[in-house]
């Protein structure tokens, strides 16, 4: 989450805390990491203060917690650091309003590995008691529109845990983005994007602003995916699937208006649309696809699932443009929900393939830390059983003749709606 003044990043960083509402009572320990603005530091630096202090209080540091990873070698102690640094104090009145009695583990990051910053978050990962926050601004003092393009690639860079693609001028934070991405992937997690807007969209110019993003961890490997209610499998009734498209234009023409994403409430929907479900959401432009992106991990609600689906493919999709006001009245939109994800057991790729339902099964493929999936609606371009699982494998970073032993394959249906001009 960002860290400027808060007029400028407030909002951004709050979407974030939001999402704490649930689990604010469990956490107990709060891991901040930022970067080093003013004083250098090799590695990360602890304070030797006990708290931390803002006008709604004193917040207790975890010294056990700060002693333990004091006995690693790149983890030194640095008042000189902390005492001007902002990256982290920006953080502090959020945690204090959305969290209960927590201790705090602040550490000020500089020139290190994502391996030495993984090896302390590993030692600090703890459980449901542990929040950990990385701290970082996106890119810094360029036109609006060159800004806007930087922080979509890296947003995408983020999302695809490609470390090697992270550098300083696309992150201040990205020493400890990246070591957060390092272990992330070992515990089957990826980053999210769920709040990307820079200050010329809040509180600044748009002649020379700076980029902020929100993302959250969640499941990386869809086989971890936690099954749907049994309810969610029902049909929509054609309200449910008007309100849909509805919620996907609003969602769209927020993001051309304010650049950002349409704040949806759950519980003004009915059950069905609270369902806990993952959809993808296309669009089309006089049939040539202008946009598709979507989740396979369940941790959302259907409206905010699609809501944030639609916001991502007409701006986020890496392969496209952000959307423009011109193109609006001419989007094709379809929503596929999709099933829970079921894994298929093989001995052989020909063994897969007899299995492989075509025109039926969206496929799933997990490999190490890479992922890659087709909907079922890609059938009508590529009817081959043999072709369809290529591409997948292509999706996921694979050569078409890849094979391996621990491949893991998983198939899901999605009914799908859609809305043409």
């Amino acid at each position: 989450m960002p860290h400027a003044g808060h007029v400028y990043s407030g909002a951004v960083a709050a979407s974030g805390y939001a999402r704490l509402q649930a689990v604010r009572q469990a956490i107990t320990r709060v891991v901040l990491l930022g970067p080093a603005h003013y004083v250098p530091v090799q590695g990360l630096a602890a304070s030797t203060a006990e708290s931390f202090e803002t006008p709604l209080g004193c917040i207790p540091l975890d010294r056990e917690a700060i002693d333990d990873v004091l006995e690693l070698p790149q983890v030194i102690v640095s008042d000189e650091t902390h005492t001007p640094e902002h990256s982290l104090e920006v953080h502090l009145p959020f945690l204090q309003v959305i969290l209960d009695d927590f201790q705090l583990v602040p550490l000020v990051v500089r020139q290190a590995t994502p391996e030495e910053v993984g090896e302390v978050l590993e030692r600090l990962w703890g459980g449901p008691e542990t929040l950990i926050v990385i701290s970082s601004d996106l890119s810094h003092f360029h036109d609006y529109g060159t800004a806007c393009d930087l922080d979509r690639a890296t947003t995408a860079a983020i999302e695809a845990g490609r470390i090697a693609d992270l550098r300083g001028e696309h992150a201040c934070g990205y020493v400890p983005i990246t070591g957060l991405l390092s272990v992330a992937a070992r515990h089957g997690l990826g980053l999210h994007n769920i709040d990307l807007r820079n200050s010329g969209d809040t509180a600044g110019s748009k002649d020379r602003v700076v980029g902020y993003g929100t993302y959250i961890t969640e499941p990386r490997d869809a086989a971890d995916t936690p099954p749907a209610s049994e309810a969610s499998c029902d049909k929509l009734t054609s309200r449910n699937e008007q309100t849909l498209l509805d919620l996907c234009e609003r969602s769209i023409q927020e993001g051309l208006s304010y650049g950002r994403r349409v704040n949806v409430a759950p519980a003004e929907h009915s059950p069905a649309l609270r369902e806990i479900r993952t959809t993808f959401v296309t669009l089309k432009i006089g049939g040539q696809l202008r946009g598709c992106m979507g989740s396979l991990a369940a941790n959302e609600s259907l409206v905010e699932n699609v809501a944030n689906n639609a916001y991502m493919t007409a701006f986020l999709d890496p392969r496209f443009s952000p959307l423009t006001v011109g193109e609006f009245d001419r989007l094709d939109i379809s929503i596929s929900i999709l099933s829970p994800p079921e894994r298929i057991e093989f001995t052989s790729q020909a063994d897969l393939l007899s299995q492989i339902r075509p025109g039926v099964d969206g496929l799933i493929l997990v490999e190490g830390g890479r992922r890659g999936t087709l909907l079922p609606a890609v059938w009508e371009n590529i009817p081959d059983a043999t072709n369809f699982l290529n591409h997948v494998k292509l999706k996921a970073g694979f050569a078409e003749d890849y094979w391996s032993d621990s491949l893991q394959v998983l198939r899901y249906t999605a009914d799908s709606i859609s809305r043409t001009r």
